[in-house]
């Protein structure tokens, strides 16, 4: 049974910073692209950050240099480092693990950037 849970959100002022973490069981961590989306009420969801199963990183241009996306082989888990937060980045934030055809989602966890 796949299984992906993400924990680390929560409620963060703007120009804070939270991790999120995401860990895996169930499959062959160490061959699985692992990526970070997330979705606000009303608009689609969106890829904020991947990270390849050789370690390489990409964002778009909205996070980058904000974010920084990092995994654990021997955890079996990736992490999303968030930092100089924004309203704009409130949503429920999922991890997704990839492999050509198909893939793996977790349940969510939700960011709310207020003062």
């Amino acid at each position: 049974q796949v299984q992906l849970v993400e924990s680390g959100g929560g409620l963060v002022q703007p120009g804070g910073s939270l991790r999120l973490s995401c860990a895996a069981s169930g499959i062959i961590f160490n061959i699985y692209g692992m990526h970070w989306y997330r979705q606000a009420p009303g608009k689609e969801r969106e890829l904020v950050a991947s990270i390849t199963n050789g370690g390489t990183t990409n964002y778009p241009d909205s996070v980058k240099g904000r974010f920084t996306i990092s995994r654990d082989n021997a955890k079996k888990t990736v992490y999303l480092q968030m930092n100089s937060l924004k309203p704009d980045d409130t949503a429920v934030y999922y991890c997704h693990a990839r492999l050509t055809g198909g893939g793996y989602w977790g349940q969510g966890t939700q960011v709310t950037v207020s003062s």
